[in-house]
Order: structure tokens, then sequence, then C-alpha cells
């Protein structure tokens, strides 16, 4: 299932939740029995038709939780859809990478559907197929706020069937700009629409957002994007500059016990360089950015699924929503901009039950980031030294992370105080 935590044993699980029969088999299929906490709160508050702000954690199961009960009611509603074209369910998305994913996620869901139409639309792919799409009755469209504005504005696409809107990851698509283009989209579909917001924090800006856009909505408040991953065990190596980094991402590249890996860079230069290096060192690695073309990236996530690449190096917005199982550990060669993002990042491996392993490699003029990191996820990251690697440069003793306020905290970016450096490193193996 996508984006979801591990099953248990349980077959009346998802129909105890009122989902209908067609739906439960195709989860059942898939090899799934029992929802997440998240499934089990939200299912049936949307399958009443509310509104819903719902706040959940990476890998906790959201995917399921907007489409099953969208489909729930396609499959359950009395007559069928207005009659003209467009959806009758549409899923917001930041990237075109999630948008991808959910769309095989419903594809998955809706298999015993033979009538199901869905669409994707995104940036960076060709007009004609989409327009082709959009031009028909649609079932559920799942888009980016960006491309699905161009077609809404030039008269390409009307809105006028949605019945449900979903919002996924909102709090992600009001980091990259898209609340203008989000609220457009909102005043073109009906107001009787039922709206289903998905992030990782209901404060703030989501929450001025979900006052403009919903009507009287429930919240469902069960994991913080800050909740403790202790199934991602997680160490720092400090680096003394370019070189020593990459160094030590050939020795932690070496490791045999890697499935696979996604290295993440702080650009898209740095992404294309490191892969080139790699590449050149032997190892099946490829690049991902958001500056790349839809066909390149797709293949190359396809390749990644297939087990064709070990090794992903990639940028931030081009990984957000991968969801690869045996993704089995994560490299953070540069830092990312929000502390928030690092909970994203590492939260790539893990996933589906298995343990992960995250990696920081980060240089001593960076440690105010570190610290900002710490202070967000509540949690130290122990540092280690890999023997015949170790840095030269040495650091004060760490402060330990400070208490944290619920939701995004304005602490959330890299600032803050200068604090010291790190304490006493113990030595590791490259695993």
């Amino acid at each position: 299932m996508t984006d979801s935590a591990p099953a248990i044993a349980g077959a009346e699980g998802f129909a105890a939740l009122g989902l209908h029969d067609s739906l439960v088999q195709a989860v059942a299929v898939s090899g799934y029995t029992e929802p997440t906490p998240v499934q089990s709160a939200a299912i049936p508050k949307a399958i009443a038709g509310t509104d819903l702000m719902v706040s959940s954690a990476t890998g906790s199961g959201k995917t399921a939780a907007f489409l099953l009960p969208s489909l729930h009611r396609l499959v359950t509603r009395d007559v069928r859809a207005v009659a003209g074209a467009g959806p009758s369910i549409l899923v917001l998305t930041p990237t075109r990478e999630l948008s991808l994913q959910v769309t095989r996620a419903c594809e998955t869901y809706g298999r015993s559907l033979r009538w199901l139409r869905t669409a994707s639309v995104v940036g960076g792919v060709p007009y004609g197929a989409q327009l082709r799409a959009v031009r028909a009755p649609l079932d559920v469209l799942i888009a980016t706020p960006g491309r699905l504005l161009d077609l809404l504005n030039g008269g390409r696409l009307s809105l006028s069937r949605v019945e449900v809107l979903v919002l996924d990851e909102a709090d992600r698509m009001l980091d990259m700009g898209f609340i203008e283009d989000i609220e457009a989209i909102a005043a073109a579909t009906p107001k009787t629409r039922q709206t289903l917001l998905f992030s990782a924090t209901l404060d703030g800006t989501v929450a001025k957002l979900a006052a403009n856009l919903m009507n009287e909505p429930q919240r469902v408040e069960l994991e913080s994007s800050r909740e403790r991953q202790d199934h991602i065990t997680q160490r720092l190596h400090w680096a003394d500059g370019r070189s020593h980094k990459d160094r030590l991402l050939d020795r932690l590249l070496a490791d045999p016990t890697i499935d696979q890996a996604i290295v993440f860079t702080a650009t898209q230069r740095d992404a294309e360089r490191v892969a080139e290096q790699l590449e050149a060192d032997g190892h099946a690695v490829a690049a991902l950015h958001g500056g790349m073309p839809q066909s390149i990236r797709t293949r190359t996530l396809t390749s990644l699924r297939q087990g064709r690449l070990r090794v992903l190096v990639a940028t931030d917005v081009a990984a957000r929503g991968i969801d690869v199982p045996t993704i089995s550990h994560v490299i953070n060669y540069g830092l990312p901009i929000a502390a928030e993002d690092y909970v994203h990042r590492i939260g790539r491996t893990g996933r589906a039950g298995r343990t992960g392993i995250a990696v920081t490699l980060a240089e001593h003029a960076e440690i105010r980031k570190i610290r900002t990191i710490e202070r967000f996820t509540d949690q130290r990251i122990p540092v280690a030294v890999i023997e015949g690697l170790e840095p030269t440069q040495r650091a004060a003793s760490p402060a330990r992370p400070g208490p944290q306020r619920h939701g995004r905290p304005g602490g959330s970016r890299f600032e803050g105080r200068r604090e010291g450096g790190s304490g006493p490193a113990r030595k590791t193996g490259t695993r």
C-alpha cells in the first residue's frame, strides 16, 4: 500500500471502516488487511462527507486515507456523475513524483472498478495526452497546481463536476508558493464539494488556508512530523570540506549491507556532480532533480523501483513522495534548507515495517543547522567517525536539543543562536 505502515492480520480491518467490498478486496490483494491509525481515524469521517484537516507523519498511510473514501464515494453514489467533462475527484500534490505515486495508488485501489477513469496532470510533460484526458469525463484527476491552473486559465479544463478536493501535503505546497494557485483552483470548484486537507502541521498558513477553503472541518491529529523515528538509526559524520565529504560518501556506499540508498544534495548542480563522480567510481547511480525533463525523471524512478539503481542522488523536491521499501539508507550529503525537510528525507528509509539508516555529512561551519535539526526533532544525532577518515578539526561539546512547541515552530528554518560543536565521537566501520 502506498505510504503506509505495516499491516496486521485481521480481514475485518478495512471492512469495519465502512468501505465498499470492492475496495476492501483490492486492499487485501495488495497485502494489507489492517488500517493504520490515521486511516482508522480519517476514513469513516471522510465517508460521512465532512471536511477534514488531517495531520500525519511520513509513512503513516495518508494516501489510502484520502483515496479509499473518495473511491468509496464514487462506487456508492446513487446517481452517476454530473454530465460534462472534468473530474469528480481532484487531488492536488506538490510535486510530479508524488502525483504519479498517488496515481499508481489510485489505480491499485480501483483495480476492480473497470469503469474508473484516472488521469495525471503535471508539469514537464507534453500537453497533448493531458489535454485529451481532461476533455473527457474523469473520475479522478491527480495534479500539480501549476500545470492544472495553466489548463484552467486556458479554458482547457472544467472543474464544475468536482465532488471532492484533496490537498495532499498542503504545507509543502504552501512552502513552494502555490497558495494563490490553490485558491484559484478551489474557487473554480463547486462550493458544495468536500475538502480533505493532509499536512504535516495544521498551524500557521495551513490553518489560514483551511479557514478560507473548508466548511466546519474536523481535525484529525494523530502523529507529528517530529515523532521519534526509532526504527531509523541516525548518525552524524563531521567533514573538513567537500573532498573529505566525498571520501566519506564513497566509503559509506562501499557498505555491502546497503540495498538501495538515496543521497540528498542541496542543489541540482551538486546532484549532477555527485552522481557523475559515483558513476565513475563504478556505482549503479542516477541523479534526480527538478531541472530534468519528466520523461527522464520517470525513467529514473522506474529503474529505482525495479532495482536497477543502487544509488539515487536527489534534491528535496525531486525526491518528495518516493516510496520504495528497499531503500535501506539515506545519506544527507548536503543539509536541507528547512529542518522539517530532514524528517521527510530520512522518512524515505525504514518504510513498510523495515528498519533504516540515516547518515548526515556536515561541515563544522554547519553546526547551527545541525543543532536546529536536533531541536526540531527533540533528538540528538549521534556522532560517529570512520577509521582512517577522521576529521582533523574538533568542536566543543553539543548542547542538548531544547523543548519544542507543537506545530511548525519558528525555528523550523535554520536559524537560532550560535552553539557548540560535536561531542566525543565513537568509531564505526562503514556500516
